[in-house]
C-alpha cells in the first residue's frame, strides 16, 4: 500500500506534467474568449487550482486535457454571467429617444441562447447537450432574439443611414 507521502508525491508529478503539457494551449484557448490578459491569468490559475483540489480529494480524472479545457469554458462562462449587460441607449448614439435598447429586455430563454452562442462561443450541439434543449429548439429562440434585437435598434439604424 503507497503511503501519503507517495500518493502526495505521484499527485505532483501529474499536477506538474498536465501543467507544462497543456498550458500554453489553455492560456490560447482562455484568451480566444477573453480579452483581459489578468483575467485570462486569473482564470488559467483558477483551472490549475481546481485540478490541485481533485487530486487532492482523490477525484480520479481520466482524460485530464479534456476536463482541463471544460473547467476553462465553465470559468470563461462564469465570468460573463457575473458581468451586468450594458443597455445602449439612444442618447449615445445622437438621438433624442431615451428608450434604452437592452437584452435585459427580451425572455430569459431567448436572451440565454443568444449570448451562449453570439459571445460566449457555444455551438448549438453543445448547448443542446447543457441544456437538454433540441437544436431546433435553440435555433427558433436564436431566432425571435435577433428579430427583436433589430426591432429595436431599427431607429439607431436608420439615423446613422442619415449621417
Amino acid at each position: 500500500m503507497p503511503s501519503l507521502g507517495q500518493i502526495t508525491t505521484e499527485q505532483d508529478q501529474l499536477i506538474t506534467q498536465a501543467m507544462e503539457r497543456d498550458g500554453s494551449r489553455l492560456r490560447n484557448y482562455i484568451r480566444k474568449h477573453v480579452l483581459d490578459r489578468e483575467a485570462t491569468e486569473d482564470i488559467l490559475q483558477e483551472v490549475f487550482c481546481e485540478l490541485v483540489e481533485a487530486y487532492r480529494l482523490v477525484k480520479p480524472i481520466e482524460q485530464v486535457s479534456a476536463w482541463l479545457f471544460r473547467v476553462a469554458k465553465n470559468r470563461i462562462v462564469d465570468r460573463f454571467r457575473g458581468r451586468k449587460l450594458e443597455s445602449l441607449t439612444a442618447a449615445e448614439y445622437g438621438e433624442g429617444d431615451d428608450v434604452p435598447v437592452s437584452l435585459e429586455e427580451m425572455p430569459e430563454e431567448q436572451r440565454s441562447v443568444f449570448i451562449a452562442h453570439e459571445w460566449e462561443g457555444y455551438s448549438f450541439k453543445e448547448l443542446s447537450a447543457e441544456t437538454g434543449v433540441s437544436v431546433n429548439t435553440l435555433l427558433s429562440r436564436k431566432h425571435y432574439a435577433v428579430l427583436h434585437l433589430r426591432r429595436r435598434l431599427q431607429s439607431i439604424y436608420e439615423e446613422f443611414m442619415k449621417k
